[in-house]
């Protein structure tokens, strides 16, 4: 009998991925978003913003890469939720 080798299907995220996910956990706590994306500026690298509509203007976070940034970015509004769920 052939032994079957089972591989490591977990998907990669991607970018586009990344973004929808932050946008989610945004629009669910503060309401309404404007923007969820990333840009690149020569002196400091990857930027990722969640542009807001109310009050809370704007969160951002940089990184090496456009991933690590997102990731940043994702913790920051993570952090901001648990807080006020803790209050």
């Amino acid at each position: 009998m052939a032994e079957e080798i089972k591989t490591n299907t977990k998907k990669e995220k991607t970018v586009e991925d990344r973004i929808k996910e932050i946008y989610k956990m945004a629009k669910g706590h503060f309401g309404n978003v404007r923007f969820v994306g990333v840009k690149y500026h020569k002196k400091i690298g990857w930027i990722a913003k969640v542009q807001f509509d109310g009050d809370f203007e704007n969160l951002t976070a940089d990184g090496k890469d456009v991933t690590e940034a997102l990731k940043k970015l994702k913790k920051r509004v993570s952090k901001i939720i648990d807080r006020y769920n803790k209050v």
